[in-house]
């Protein structure tokens, strides 16, 4: 199952890989703006001799041929950075654009797949179907996966496969566990509306801050009392504008929140109940509400098989130790929609290290990587897609 050929490619390039991760580290673009990426993976591309094509605005599309016809693997990776203040100490290769960074770790994940790319195409020859690289934009917004899949990275497609580097996971282990491993993540904005005026005449109003501070207290009833409690559920409102000064009732109120589940079900459920809480709050303070319900990431559930030969690989390519398994996160990922109608596998890549301050929370300012986790996810890349690519009854 294990292509020996592909570790040694991985360790040769490993050091011009920490390089290419740290250039892109000093150059973070946000979401549709990864034009110094883009450029930068091109150029890493021609040297290889691989064929792609760009996508629109920002991204690329690229293959690798087998030596003989077979199935396609689709193997992706996301570009871009997030709009927070890098505040990492003594490293030399710290954000140079205040206000933007790469804190979660996209930079690794772009440098790993073009050295799995190294690799694949140095035993070109010798694969069974075809490689398909992915280097997708906008991940961080949702909308990156949608746009390359409209522009046909999706097609001829058999298998899917993705990574995440993980702080909260120990450098050296990897996860990929059969089921739920990333959540749906909706968003979600209600408008309720009173009638304002004079804090001293209450009587003559309807207070738009009652009707709001009734609706936070009592939705998180939908996950307690409405939901399963062996499914796991999230209602958070993170955000509420109300009011305008201490002696106005207030006429209007905006919340925005969030929303994540593991199962489609109970993500139409919570949506159904949340419009009628919204509805019936504001009708017992006489105010009206309007919500409006955006779905975001599908949950990402790794395929049976498809998980199961990642955890072979693991076991085999890194001995039975690297295998970990890493508890489900609420947090989303548009790799989801590569996956909603084709089996795939998304595995999570240990870089948690105490000793090196790695283990902070991905979006944070200090967020950084254990470096010595990449050449782990830069071969599971490859003798992932090769192993998928030599299973003939897959």
């Amino acid at each position: 199952m294990i292509n020996k050929q592909i570790s040694a490619v991985v360790k040769a390039n490993t050091a011009a890989m920490v390089e290419f991760r740290r250039d892109l580290h000093r150059h973070p673009e946000l979401p549709w703006e990864e034009v110094r990426t883009t450029d930068r993976i091109a150029e890493e591309l021609d040297k290889i001799g691989i064929t792609y094509r760009r996508t629109e605005p920002t991204g690329i599309i690229a293959e690798i041929k087998g030596g003989k016809p077979g199935k396609t693997i689709l193997l992706r990776a996301d570009i871009d950075a997030l709009p927070v203040m890098e505040l990492t100490e003594n490293i030399d290769y710290k954000s140079t654009i205040p206000g933007k960074m790469h804190a979660c770790g996209h930079d690794s994940h772009t440098a790993m797949l073009l050295t799995a790319a190294k690799a694949l195409y140095a035993i070109k020859d010798q694969l069974t179907g075809n490689v398909r690289l992915v280097f997708q934009p906008a991940e961080e917004v949702a909308e990156g996966a949608k746009s390359m899949i409209k522009q046909g990275v999706l097609e001829g497609v058999d298998n899917v496969f993705g990574m995440h580097i993980w702080s909260q996971t120990p450098v050296n282990k990897v996860s990929c566990n059969a089921g739920p491993s990333f959540a749906s993540a909706d968003l979600l904005t209600i408008k309720f509306r009173g009638q304002g005026g004079h804090g001293s005449m209450p009587h003559d109003t309807v207070d738009a801050v009652m009707i709001a501070s009734a609706f936070v207290m009592n939705v998180q009833s939908i996950v307690s009392r409405e939901i399963d409690p062996l499914e796991p559920a999230v209602v958070t409102i993170g955000r509420m504008e109300v009011g305008t000064r201490f002696n106005v009732i207030a006429e209007n109120a905006v919340l925005e929140g969030t929303v994540r589940c593991f199962n489609v079900d109970i993500r139409k459920k919570i949506e159904a109940a949340i419009r009628r809480y919204a509805d019936e709050v504001a009708a017992m303070y006489r105010g009206t509400a309007e919500v409006i319900y955006h779905y975001g990431t599908l949950p990402v559930i790794n395929e049976n098989r498809s998980a199961l030969l990642a955890q072979s690989v693991i076991k085999e390519a890194f001995g039975d130790d690297f295998l970990y398994t890493e508890r489900p996160t609420t947090g989303g990922e548009d790799f989801s929609y590569y996956m909603e109608n084709i089996p795939g596998a998304f595995a999570l890549v240990g870089s948690g290290n105490a000793a090196k301050d790695t283990q902070r929370a991905h979006h944070h300012g200090c967020f950084n990587i254990d470096e010595d986790g990449m050449p782990t996810g830069a071969e599971l890349y490859a003798q992932y897609a090769w192993a998928y690519l030599n299973q003939s009854d897959f």
